[in-house]
């Protein structure tokens, strides 16, 4: 056992020498950068290790473009952007990139909006077709009745990110009070939904002829390219684009708060209350915006963070806390967020958090700690762009807001070089004493525990009516077709699809029944590797479900000769990452590290594993913490319908519990039972590992070779669970959520296991049903009828039977026409499929294959299921060879004998007084009504 004080040496050494390697990190991507005559900005970047491409184009159009009353349109046009263009057919964006095998999607924020792809390289010039078309050739085709379809799904996505679940409105309650009312973050990027409605389509054609032409734009290609033909393409799709209007960029517009505001909400879905402190800071380019950045993690970020002394470990406040710096075009906000428990009073809070500011320029912080956070980021920098996708993002976003892709680089070398006085500098600039936005969301009928001198802040919340089909209107922009040098109506051919070349894996058996299985990703100085340790919750006792999950938990906090603080700072100061958690079935470890700490990072892992702490102290808080996390679950509807469908499900099966037990099985639990769990259960023959990255075989198995040698094998005995009996009588429940926006739809049976032989072809069979975006659940729910914000249908499985699951959440008054949709769109299904859907059905599948083991992440996936279920190396061959095979009849086969509606449960959480009765005409009885737990309601 190492003497404190001489680890403490160590330790400091390590941080120092970490401190002075990142002290000017030569990092760089090869690009290159062009414009266009009308003004696009083009980047290359070439990228070999897999045959795929991605493209990122990053419009300089946020909701900070918009003027009040016209807000919400930047993202309204993400969404319209998807319908349809002039050579694009209505709703083919999607299918079309899928049926290259390919993904796709966008993205708004205040600032940017961004659309992308990654595509097997055969197809680019699908994408360039497909992109170009959208800015040069869109506003002809653009109808009243596509615009009030994606008005509609707008309004859901704010129901399901905003409306419908607890603290959704904090944003909007901190913007509208920080910033303003002519200031361009005054409004949320969805907008207000009066905006939207009363929006016309000339309105749309304004916004869009304003700011989505070419000059407004960066688009990068990243991948398997050849540069010379890129750049014929690119001038043959985006060439004869008009430019549009020069707006400028905005510039910086700081706040500075004349007066600290206090507001409240009464939130109808919160358990427990919630504080949020918003101090005024500055734009992205800001000198200070690096060290704002670390000044925010020094913080709050960590044990040794004064928020958390103070908050969570001396006056036992709140179960946990964070704080960061969010700094943005042009402006910024440091937000300290606090989630009490159900008792706390938020004046408590706030006094808190000033003495953990007094603390924090009593104490101060080392040079050790600024290098800790600082050896993280660059990790998480790493991270992000260990794909050609996320390369991609960063260039162009870098480029458009920045003025080059070197700022990639150059802002990465500005957080590394912040000193301490650059911290100390911010912090008596944004904080020491400085006016700030107070919000307290409080549990309905909890105004007692608001901090004091808050007011009531107004919200609209949107009243549950019947629903009632509106007319659509008729009409379109009335533009004539816009003029092309060439015959755009005809897609690109595809040519020849990308060899399939599957990463060489390789696999070393040690004794005592453990392996390791490995593969060399040489692309970034990283290493991610994990560990596998069967048992998980199916060890549990079921009188005390929960045990499992304190174990991981516990074992993360400090070792036998390391405090919880000291076992943080050690991974910290490597930047590494190492997280311990439990599933239903196994325990696992996954770790993320540089190349050059590989092996101080193992060692720890090791002490983890092998001298646990067990501190009773720790114990206390983190049971405390868990309890309450149970508790602030059971407020948002999506996880009350995940919780209790799975107890329809399994019925007393011990895999119907969540990992986290309940509040009653968890406050139940002793430090002697995670003490036993872990003595009894963590035996070496339940061991697989598995490790990618930048590393040899022989290095990475002597590596392990100590780890292996300390790991005992024991007798662990695995209950036998008896699987619920199939019920072949469909039944409808309905768990109440009281004046809730959207009604959660979960509808499914006992399924599959994944070692099935049907499990992978069933997945195949319901790509069409629900697999996708083009799925028929999600074209007719959303797009159709503008129902829900997206909508599925899945199998899932493992070594136990899965779930056949057909789910959304919906707009509330049309929960009754949407359970039926569901039945009806499940019992069409039952009839063959078209050829042309079974043709696009395997594109999705096998050309998707190219791009499958790009990243660390993916291919450690890949690998763990190769140990897991012990699968051949190649078995993406074998599962090609199903794709291939299936023909219409088989495919129905299969429908046929796994897609039951009148057998299946229907579950739905909403809003019972307007809800309930109308799934009686279902045609399965009348619902049977059941708490946010499960049980039978009298």
């Amino acid at each position: 056992m190492l003497n404190k004080t001489i680890f403490s040496k160590i330790l400091s050494i390590i941080i120092l020498l970490v401190s002075s390697l990142c002290a000017a990190i030569p990092f760089t991507i090869d690009y290159e950068k062009y414009t266009l005559d009308n003004g696009l900005t083009v980047i290359l970047h070439v990228d070999k290790s897999d045959p795929i491409v991605g493209i990122a184009i990053q419009y300089h159009v946020g909701s900070n473009r918009e003027t009040p009353g016209r807000t919400g349109f930047a993202h309204l046009f993400e969404h319209m952007l998807f319908q349809e263009s002039q050579h694009i057919g209505q709703d083919q964006f999607f299918k079309i990139i899928q049926n290259v095998g390919g993904t796709l999607n966008g993205g708004t924020n205040k600032d940017g909006t961004v659309y992308y792809e990654v595509v097997p390289k055969n197809a680019l010039e699908t994408v360039l077709w497909m992109e170009s078309d959208r800015m040069g050739w869109l506003l002809s085709t653009v109808t009243q009745p596509a615009f009030e379809n994606q008005q509609e799904v707008v309004q859901n996505e704010k129901r399901q990110r905003v409306d419908n679940r607890p603290y959704g409105h904090n944003d909007y309650v901190i913007i509208k009070n920080m910033y303003p009312e002519e200031h361009p973050y005054n409004w949320t990027t969805i907008g207000e939904l009066e905006d939207l409605q009363n929006a016309t389509l000339q309105d749309v054609r304004e916004f869009y002829e304003k700011w989505y032409g070419p000059n407004n734009a960066t688009m990068v290609i990243a991948g398997d390219i050849n540069k010379r033909e890129v750049k014929k393409l690119v001038e043959k799709y985006f060439g004869e684009i008009k430019a549009g209007p020069e707006n400028g960029n905005p510039e910086p517009m700081h706040i500075q708060l004349s007066e600290t505001k206090k507001v409240f909400h009464e939130d109808i879905f919160a358990k427990s209350p919630r504080l949020t402190m918003a101090l005024p800071t500055v734009d992205h380019k800001h000198d200070d915006a690096a060290a704002l950045e670390l000044l925010s993690q020094l913080l709050g970020d960590g044990k040794k963070a004064p928020l958390y002394k103070v908050i969570v470990e001396e006056k036992k406040l709140a179960p946990n806390l964070y704080s960061y710096s969010y700094t943005q075009e042009i402006a910024g906000i440091l937000y300290i967020v606090v989630n009490g428990f159900p008792a706390t009073n938020l004046t408590d809070v706030e006094s808190a958090v000033h003495e953990a500011f007094d603390r924090f320029e009593r104490d101060g912080f080392t040079n050790e700690d600024l290098a800790r956070l600082k050896a993280k980021y660059e990790t998480g920098f790493y991270q992000g762009i260990s794909s050609v996708l996320g390369k991609g993002f960063q260039l162009a976003h870098y480029n458009e807001y920045y003025g080059s892709p070197d700022a990639i680089a150059d802002e990465l070398q500005k957080v590394l070089d912040v000193n301490m006085s650059d911290v100390k500098r911010v912090y008596e600039k944004y904080v020491k004493g400085q006016n700030y936005v107070l919000t307290s969301f409080v549990p309905k009928g909890k105004v007692d525990l608001v901090a004091d001198g808050s007011v009531l802040f107004p919200i609209k919340e949107e009243k549950i009516v019947e629903n009632v089909a509106k007319e659509t209107g008729t009409g379109s922009m009335d533009v004539t077709e816009i003029p092309s040098t060439f015959d755009r109506s005809v897609e690109p051919t595809t040519g020849p699809q990308p060899r399939l070349n599957l990463p060489t894996i390789w696999k070393h058996n040690y004794k005592k029944g453990i392996s390791l299985y490995g593969s060399k990703h040489n692309e970034l100085p990283l290493i991610n590797f994990g560990i596998q340790i069967q048992g998980g919750m199916l060890l549990d006792d079921p009188n005390k479900v929960g045990v499992a999950n304190l174990v991981t938990a516990m074992m993360m906090e400090g070792t036998a000769n390391k405090t919880p603080i000291e076992l943080e700072e050690a991974i910290d100061a490597l930047g590494s990452s190492i997280y311990m958690y439990t599933r239903k079935q196994s325990i696992g470890i996954e770790v993320t590290t540089l190349k050059r700490n590989f092996l101080a990072t193992l060692a720890l892992v090791e002490e983890i594993l092998f001298e646990p702490r067990w501190d009773e102290t720790e114990f206390d808080r983190i049971k405390r913490e868990t309890a309450e996390s149970i508790k602030r679950r059971t407020a948002v509807p999506s996880s009350i319908a995940s919780n209790v469908y799975n107890k329809l499900i399994y019925g007393n099966h011990i895999l119907a519990n969540s990992t986290s037990g309940t509040v009653e099985s968890v406050e139940s639990i002793e430090l002697d039972d995670l003490i036993n769990y872990y003595n009894a259960n963590f035996s070496a023959d339940l061991v697989s590992m598995s490790i990618v990255g930048d590393l040899n075989r022989n290095v990475a198995v002597r590596a392990f070779e100590d780890l292996v040698d300390k790991w005992e094998v024991k007798n662990v005995n695995f209950t036998e669970y008896e699987m619920p009996a199939p019920d072949k009588t469909a039944k409808v429940y309905f768990v109440d959520v009281p004046n809730a926006k959207q009604s959660e739809i979960r509808i499914g049976y006992l399924g599959l296991a994944r070692t099935d032989p049907d499990y992978f072809p069933a997945t195949v069979m319901n790509m069409k049903l629900g697999g996708n975006f083009s799925s028929d659940v999600n074209l007719t729910l959303r797009e159709e009828k503008g129902f829900t914000y997206g909508a599925r249908t899945g199998f899932s499985g493992s070594k136990f039977p899965g779930k056949f699951t057909a789910s959304s959440g919906v707009r509330s008054n049309t929960t009754e026409e949407s359970v039926n949709i569901f039945k009806e769109l499940l019992t069409a299904y039952l009839e063959p499929i078209s050829e042309e859907d079974l043709d696009f059905t395997k594109n999705v599948l096998l050309k998707s294959n190219a791009r499958k083991f790009e990243t660390l992440g993916a291919l450690r996936r890949m690998i763990d299921n190769i140990a897991t279920y012990d699968l051949p190396y190649d078995y993406i061959k074998d599962q090609e060879e199903i794709v291939r095979n299936m023909t219409v009849a088989s495919h129905n086969a299969l429908a046929k004998k796994l897609i039951r509606p009148d057998e299946m449960i229907y579950l739905v959480v909403g809003d019972a007084a307007t809800q309930l009765d109308g799934l009686k005409s279902l045609g399965f009885g009348d619902p049977i009504l059941l708490d946010a737990d499960g049980n039978l309601v009298e």
